[in-house]
């Protein structure tokens, strides 16, 4: 742990990041910036534009490696940019900096003579949009999805494993009538799975049209060319081997639109509403005594009382998911607004989307361990379920409406509410009805325990 780091992301949780590092990092930023402009590099070869040699396979290749930064490239990138570099000043842009580490890279190779193409026509913002649609795309597909993918298999087996383990439902926090605790987590996990589609199905829009989008120096130099084509030809290539897609939008002032960011952030948040829901209901059946945890050797639930198991991962999981959504929510509201052409508010609020993933990253952890260490307690929550015989009151009305009894639902209701029943006090209930054989014989036959509907297969269903 790096005791003097500012954000929990680089101190306490830096380990807990895996891939999410790699690619949604200030290195994995930069390196995103020089695969774009060699990816479009590599588009403007294509064009067949006077004075511009085609690139060979092996000029492509080199471009490709280029691509592969070294910790000693990123030093020469921020050195560029910050500081200066081999006679040339600091440049003080991020964007200008990447040029001029490519044509310091590339001004001894057979590239040389081509070096003047770099960056043809086009704005830093169309870079830099291209650059984080493809953090953004890496984000969802290596570091979150993994982790829901893992969550809502995990849901799915402990559905199946606990689709016959009654539950007293409770419902405005009192008791209403019998479940089974396989299928109640099966609702989560459906609900999930729904984000999870949404989220597979989801593109990223960049804008790649020049200063305010209109493909002005473009047009100026090559007015014959299909230049939205070529655009269009760069959302392809920078879509290879990625399941989550770039798009490009068609038409934008100079920065994207960014509707399809606050798209992506809500469907993110609603997969992380459900989780945050999850969580506490898992820390209200930790509390009731009905779901208790794995004590981990060695392990302190409290500096004073030695006998504590706290709940510590879904409480863990329910801060983070919070943190996470307070900034999605931020940059759905921010990042789509942009005045007039273009304003530079959101170039901060952008550098801080991967602290956002990461959050939600270490809340989905969290709460996959949290599921790992409960044990769901069947013979505490059968004998809270049978304390409570009055939640068969909805069933004997029921029943009594469907033979034609006048009045059921208030003679249940007048009996029932605000009283303490007892199986006894059913009996005699069920006995003094003036009702016929078949119908007394399904009041008799009625136990809580088996008054669970079709909760057991909805646990074991599959909800593809």
């Amino acid at each position: 742990m790096k005791i003097p780091a500012l954000c929990p992301l680089d101190g306490r949780y830096g380990g807990r990041l895996g891939a999410l590092r790699s690619v949604m990092s200030e290195a994995a930023f930069t390196a995103s910036r020089v695969r774009v402009e060699c990816a479009w590099l590599e588009i403007l070869s294509g064009l067949k534009l006077p004075h511009f040699k085609p690139l060979t396979a092996k000029e492509r290749q080199l471009l490709a490696d280029v691509s592969l930064l070294s910790e000693k490239d990123l030093d020469i990138i921020r050195a560029l940019e910050f500081d200066g570099f081999q006679n040339i000043p600091a440049t003080k842009h991020d964007v200008k900096a990447v040029e001029y580490f490519l044509r310091l890279k590339l001004c001894k190779t057979a590239l040389k003579d081509r070096l003047n193409w770099l960056h043809f026509a086009l704005t830093s913002e169309d870079v830099n949009s291209a650059s984080y649609a493809l953090l953004l795309s890496d984000g969802v597909e290596k570091a979150l999805l993994p982790a829901l993918l893992q969550l809502q298999k995990e849901l799915a087996k402990l559905a199946r494993k606990e689709a016959r383990s009654v539950l007293l439902a409770r419902t405005h926090g009192q008791p209403a009538v019998p479940t089974t605790f396989g299928k109640e987590i099966r609702v989560f996990g459906y609900r999930l799975s729904r984000q999870i589609d949404e989220l597979k199905k989801h593109s990223i829009t960049f804008k790649f049209g020049g200063s305010v989008g209109n493909f002005n120096a473009h047009m100026a130099a090559f007015p014959a060319v299909n230049w939205p084509r070529a655009a269009r030809q760069m959302a392809a290539r920078l879509s290879r081997g990625s399941k989550i897609k770039l798009a490009l939008s068609p038409v934008t002032t100079q920065v994207d639109n960014r509707d399809s960011y606050a798209e992506l952030f809500d469907n993110i948040r609603r997969a992380d509403v459900i989780l945050l829901d999850l969580c506490r209901d898992m820390w209200q059946y930790i509390s009731a005594g009905l779901v208790h945890q794995k004590a981990v050797p060695g392990e302190v639930g409290s500096s004073t009382m030695p006998q504590k198991v706290n709940p510590i991962d879904f409480e863990n999981a329910e801060g983070n998911l919070q943190l996470a959504d307070a900034l999605f929510e931020l940059f759905s509201r921010k990042l789509p607004v942009s005045r007039l052409q273009r304003d530079l508010s959101d170039s901060t609020v952008l550098r801080n989307m991967a602290v956002a993933f990461g959050y939600a990253l270490v809340a989905y952890q969290s709460v996959l361990k949290g599921l790992s260490k409960i044990s769901f307690d069947r013979a505490a929550a059968r004998a809270e379920l049978c304390a409570h015989p009055e939640v068969l009151a909805e069933a004997v009305q029921t029943i009594l409406r469907a033979a034609g009894y006048p009045g059921a639902y208030e003679k249940l209701r007048d009996f029932t509410r605000g009283r303490p029943m007892t199986a006894a006090l059913w009996k005699e209930f069920i006995e003094g009805l003036p009702v016929d054989g078949p119908t007394r014989t399904k009041l008799r036959a009625l136990t809580p325990e088996t008054y669970v509907g079709r909760a057991r297969k909805l646990a074991e269903e599959t909800y593809d």
